[in-house]
């Protein structure tokens, strides 16, 4: 496993005049806007949206922005000068204000409606109107899409204020979620698991919302008290933020000729994702139908990918909605997630989730949501016999190819060239029968000890010596194992690219938003530099801060070790 190196281009784009030149609206200058839209973007109300693929619409500007953090990894590697976020026009327009954009910008940003399916059931009644004509994009707000560094990227506006799509709420992101997206996207990246970036994050220094979170200390599962938040934006970055919601809203529109551009509209959006997230990979010059079979045998591929990647570091959804998936195969919408500390294969971080989005049971979340991908774009293949049964066989295989994916990650996660089904059973019920800590477990493992006794650094509770027994043999046959395949050295090093060093572990990350609302910054850009550096072993003072167990005033604590999506 692979994870990014740092880039060190020089900056090409230090004003705002020239980020403004690099815009490139492949979204809106070839898709359809809604026919029923305003013509200057003032569209925040909740109303049904019957036809058309996007929405125009102008943010809602935060009052007294404050700069909180931006990715300067990110920056370097669009070319961005980091006094960028300082420059007026730039600070305006990612904090909401989009009255700063110029020439050759619009004056608006847009937003799309999806389709809501969990596990592969449709529903309707998240809709206001009990149609499915109201659910989409309810508080992101794409503001920018361009070519920057030779690349399509697209920048959408997380808490910019309502939309048609809002469904009543006031389309408003606390700050609390922001540093949560913000520091997970640039986390996971570093990671090497495909993921939305983050670009920016401001905060307003007089606006607030009131949410239900959860009292100090408070063991309550669902939110007991009212908080005051401050109001922030994030914004986060793709190729495309195109969805399997959104192909399912074109392919239902088809279904039932809701209106006779329907059939129309859904194969502009499925010939839009392929140049959007798929144009170096299938030949345009194939036949429509073709590039189709391509397209999911692709998608396969990177849906599979991404979630043993998932599982390799311990991430879990929470709620993987088909509208929680991007078509593109890369992590979207960073609001319920979590990261697995004590192993538990039902780990659910989400109050709202349930077992069905648990730790390992993404394998099969994401099978559904491919489901849902198969049967949108399966229309348009109706009149194609042989197409046809080549993409269906794509779908009959998504679940061999997910488990192919799956033991790939544990051979690698075990430093073996190929998986051993026999171990990784008895490893699992091991970790689960110790109270065995993911990610310091798997990290001290890539060390290779001979001894169970260089593996209780991950341990939460003192060990039988029955239970010592059978961890010994265990680690001795796989040690034994990893013998067979050569250089102890060289396998400990790919072991350690795998099995990061550094997790996302909630109770470290709740002081940093904590203190960004009382205005202190310090402790959010300390855990960016952290979780940029995750495979290292970086300092002492930062291995005893963020590499030790879970203390257990934090086990059971709501905000900490389970929240609602109150964001």
């Amino acid at each position: 496993m692979s994870y990014p190196s740092q880039l060190s281009a020089e900056p090409y784009v230090t004003t705002f005049d020239e980020f403004a030149r690099l815009v490139d609206y492949s979204l809106m200058d070839t898709l359809n806007a809604d026919p029923d839209a305003t013509v200057d973007g003032e569209d925040r109300r909740p109303r049904q949206v019957f036809s058309g693929h996007f929405v125009p619409v102008k943010p809602t500007p935060l009052a007294e922005p404050d700069y909180v953090a931006h990715s300067s990894t990110f920056f370097k590697e669009l070319g961005l000068s980091d006094g960028l976020v300082f420059d007026e026009k730039f600070r305006q327009l990612f904090s909401g204000d989009i009255s700063a954009a110029q020439e050759p910008m619009q004056p608006f940003g847009w937003a799309t409606g999806y389709a809501l399916s969990i596990y592969g059931t449709e529903y309707t009644q998240q809709c206001p109107f009990g149609t499915g004509n109201g659910y989409g994009d309810g508080r992101a707000i794409s503001v920018f899409e361009g070519i920057i560094n030779g690349d399509r990227w697209e920048m959408q506006l997380k808490g910019g204020g309502p939309t048609p799509y809002c469904r009543g709420a006031d389309g408003r992101a606390v700050l609390r979620s922001s540093v949560r997206e913000f520091l997970a996207q640039e986390y996971m990246y570093a990671l090497g698991v495909p993921t939305s970036r983050s670009l920016t994050l401001y905060v307003s220094k007089s606006e607030t919302v009131t949410r239900p979170w959860y009292a100090p200390g408070s063991d309550s599962f669902n939110p007991d008290i009212l908080v005051d938040n401050p109001v922030a934006i994030s914004t986060r970055v793709a190729p495309s933020f195109l969805r399997v919601g959104q192909l399912e809203l074109f392919a239902r529109r088809t279904r039932s000729c809701a209106h006779p551009k329907a059939r129309e509209e859904l194969a502009m959006i499925v010939s839009h994702l392929i140049e959007r997230e798929y144009k170096n990979e299938i030949n345009q010059n194939l036949a429509f139908a073709d590039q189709l079979v391509e397209l999911i045998k692709l998608f396969r591929q990177r849906l599979t990918t991404l979630v043993a990647n998932w599982l390799r570091v311990g991430y879990c959804q929470g709620n993987f909605n088909s509208d929680n998936c991007a078509a593109g195969g890369f992590t979207l919408d960073y609001g319920p997630f979590g990261f697995c500390e004590v192993f538990d294969p039902e780990f659910q971080p989400w109050t709202g989730g349930g077992q069905h989005f648990s730790f390992f049971n993404q394998p099969v979340a994401a099978e559904a949501n491919f489901h849902m991908f198969w049967a949108a774009v399966r229309l348009l293949l109706e009149q194609d016999a042989e197409a046809l049964e080549q993409f269906d066989q794509v779908r009959r295989g998504f679940a061999e190819a997910m488990q192919k994916q799956i033991q790939k990650m544990w051979a690698a996660k075990l430093g073996l060239p190929d998986y051993n089904p026999e171990l990784v059973q008895q490893l699992m019920q091991l970790m689960t029968d110790s109270v065995v800590d993911y990610t310091i477990f798997f990290r001290e493992l890539s060390h290779i000890p001979d001894d169970i006794s260089a593996l209780k650094k991950g341990f939460y509770v003192p060990t039988s010596p029955q239970l010592d027994g059978q961890w010994q043999l265990w680690l001795t046959s796989w040690r034994n194992l990893v013998l067979q395949d050569g250089d102890l050295a060289e396998i400990s090093t790919k072991m350690k690219q795998t099995n990061p060093k550094y997790t996302w572990r909630e109770w470290l990350v709740v002081p940093a938003y904590q203190q960004a609302m009382q205005g202190d910054y310090a402790l959010v850009r300390e855990l960016q530099e952290v979780f940029s550096h995750p495979y290292d072993e970086q300092s002492k003072e930062v291995e005893d801060k963020y590499y030790r167990l879970k203390p257990n005033a934090f086990f059971n604590t709501g905000g900490v070790s389970h929240y609602s999506c109150s964001s």
